[in-house]
C-alpha cells in the first residue's frame, strides 16, 4: 500500500474547492492509497510528463500525482 504525500500546491488548490468536491476527492485519495490501479480512478499517464499520472474525480475535476521510487504517491494539484 503506497504512502500519500501532499504538495503545498495541492493543499492550496484543494482548500479552494467546494465542500462537496472535497469529499469526492477524499474518497478518491483513500481509493488511490488502497489501489492506484483501481478502475474507477481512471488513472492515466500524462503524455510528455514523465512519471506524472492523472486521476479523474468526475466529469470536471482531476488530480495529478507522481509515483516515487519508495512507493510514495505525491499529490501535486487538483482542480478543473
Amino acid at each position: 500500500m503506497p504512502k500519500i504525500k501532499f504538495t503545498k500546491r495541492f493543499l492550496m488548490s484543494f482548500g479552494r474547492l467546494p465542500e462537496t468536491e472535497q469529499e469526492k476527492i477524499k474518497q478518491h485519495i483513500a481509493l488511490l492509497a488502497e489501489n492506484p490501479r483501481h478502475p474507477s480512478l481512471q488513472t492515466r499517464l500524462i503524455q510528455g510528463a514523465d512519471g506524472i499520472y492523472e486521476v479523474r474525480i468526475d466529469s470536471a475535476y482531476r488530480m495529478t500525482y507522481e509515483r516515487q521510487a519508495d512507493n510514495t504517491l505525491v499529490l501535486r494539484v487538483v482542480g478543473e
